[in-house]
């Protein structure tokens, strides 16, 4: 992801929420909002004018620069900026770009940094706010020293109210324990992966890729299907007794992309009836313990979009994977859902939704997590 820096600033209307909304949108259509720095009054600069509200905003994001750039511009006009004649004049939102990452970008519609930021002390205070002593890339000196340097010397006033962060009204952090299931390329992975990441999450993750008798099971199942579900039995206990137990007070909650019961549904579809009855048995014993996650997800995705991702993926392993076999574990899976009265389940169909590439599917499944 690529760390980025905005100047935010309105002097038309209701400043606040013009600055609220274009960080919701933001937050909607660009990425993660990171930090919000405090708001400062100052005077509009360039022409006659009612003061400008100002803020800087850190966001990490997939977009490339030039993309970000036009997202920006439509998020202006959505809220009704209109680009017209030349020089400086009121509007309801002005985002400008300061920082991409570290690089230096001169292109015919974007330069990064923003050229002319050193000299406005209303775009440098907010981002000393939030950037500390980070050293400018172009110039090789702290912002701390820009500011000091600055020729700006116009009035700003820090305002005692703040703008809101988005994040804060997705309570996933409500959930001290979060377990994310689904089929073999349903993206339960990457999802819990950007969750854990967005929202400050203890990540954990199933070591699938260790396991030697995998690749083998995919090609033999009948000779490697009871070694197999020991082993991923043995070491998922292992795995959820040491992450589970480490309570980590920096993290606000746990999030998973496997749960205990995933053993007994792969075992119950991959397992002759007698082997299935002595492994469920060792299951209860090992696991009679084990605290359960207060909201266990199951995302659902049509056969065919998931043979499409075990593909994207291409590990040499499930090239043989059927689609009679992905329909049985889902089946499993639907039918230990139904059995279950003692978990808070949800069950997400994101067979018509892309995730990991685009940010309002992603935030769609989180509303469902509520």
């Amino acid at each position: 992801m690529h760390t980025i820096y905005l100047s935010l600033g309105s002097n038309q209307g209701n400043t606040y929420e013009h600055l609220n909304k274009a960080i919701l949108l933001l937050f909607q259509k660009v990425g993660q909002v990171i930090k919000i720095s405090p708001v400062y009054q100052s005077p509009a600069m360039g022409f006659n004018g009612p003061d400008f509200h100002n803020c800087t905003v850190c966001i990490k994001t997939y977009l490339s620069a030039a993309k970000l750039l036009k997202r920006i511009l439509h998020i202006e006009k959505t809220m009704g900026r209109v680009r017209e004649g030349v020089g400086y004049q009121s509007r309801p939102i002005d985002i400008d770009i300061l920082l991409y990452d570290d690089e230096v970008i001169k292109t015919a519609t974007l330069t990064v940094p923003h050229p002319r930021m050193l000299e406005r002390a209303f775009v440098l205070k907010p981002l000393v706010d939030i950037v500390g002593d980070k050293t400018d890339p172009a110039f090789a000196k702290a912002y701390t020293t820009l500011l000091e340097e600055c020729p700006d010397k116009s009035t700003i006033t820090k305002q005692p109210k703040w703008l809101k962060n988005p994040k804060d009204s997705i309570a996933l952090g409500t959930h001290n324990y979060i377990a994310i299931e689904g089929n073999i390329g349903a993206g339960k992975t990457s999802l819990a992966q950007m969750i854990s990441e967005e929202f400050n999450a203890k990540l954990i993750l199933e070591r699938f890729k260790d396991n030697p008798f995998l690749p083998k099971f995919y090609k033999e199942p009948d000779r490697y299907a009871f070694p197999l579900e020991m082993s991923f039995l043995a070491d998922r206990y292992q795995q959820l007794l040491d992450d589970i137990g480490q309570y980590d007070l920096f993290k606000d909650f746990m999030i998973a992309d496997y749960d205990r019961y995933k053993s007994l549904i792969f075992a119950q579809v991959t397992l002759q009836e007698e082997e299935y009855v002595l492994y469920k048995r060792l299951h209860e014993m090992m696991y009679r313990e084990m605290p359960q996650p207060d909201l266990y997800v199951y995302l659902y995705q049509n056969t065919e979009r998931l043979l499409e991702n075990i593909k994207k993926r291409g590990r040499s392993y499930e090239k043989d994977i059927s689609a009679d076999y992905l329909e049985k574990i889902n089946q499993g899976y639907l039918d230990f859902i139904k059995a279950q009265h003692q978990l808070n389940v949800k069950i997400i169909d994101v067979s018509e939704l892309d995730f990991v590439k685009n940010r309002e599917d992603y935030l769609a499944v989180l509303e469902q997590f509520q």
